[in-house]
């Protein structure tokens, strides 16, 4: 059988290597930093290389994906776009982990 990925509106943050900040709060306590940084996930941890996007999945779990694979994957869109309820829980998840 052939199965279609459903349509997914997912948040992603890339790694520049120095936006630490930024990761720290897009993630929160999922992940460490000594000279690597080192996503948490749900299958163990990854290290996330310079460049990589780092995804939060559907069940609020957060993994690195290389740039190639996330450009095939996904194209960014409109908050427009979200449903009521997609934007409601990407705004949350933001309050959740980042204090501003």
């Amino acid at each position: 059988m052939l199965y279609c990925k459903k349509p997914v509106v997912i948040e992603a943050v890339r790694w520049t290597g120095s936006n630490l900040d930024d990761i720290q709060c897009f993630v929160g306590s999922a992940f460490t930093y000594d000279k690597k940084l080192i996503i948490h996930t749900l299958e163990g941890d990854h290290e996330a290389k310079v460049g990589d996007y780092i995804i939060k999945g559907v069940q609020g779990e957060f993994y690195p994906c290389k740039p190639e694979i996330f450009a095939k994957t996904y194209e960014a869109v409109e908050q427009t776009t979200c449903n009521d309820s997609a934007r409601r829980d990407m705004e949350l998840s933001r309050k959740t982990h980042c204090e501003f």
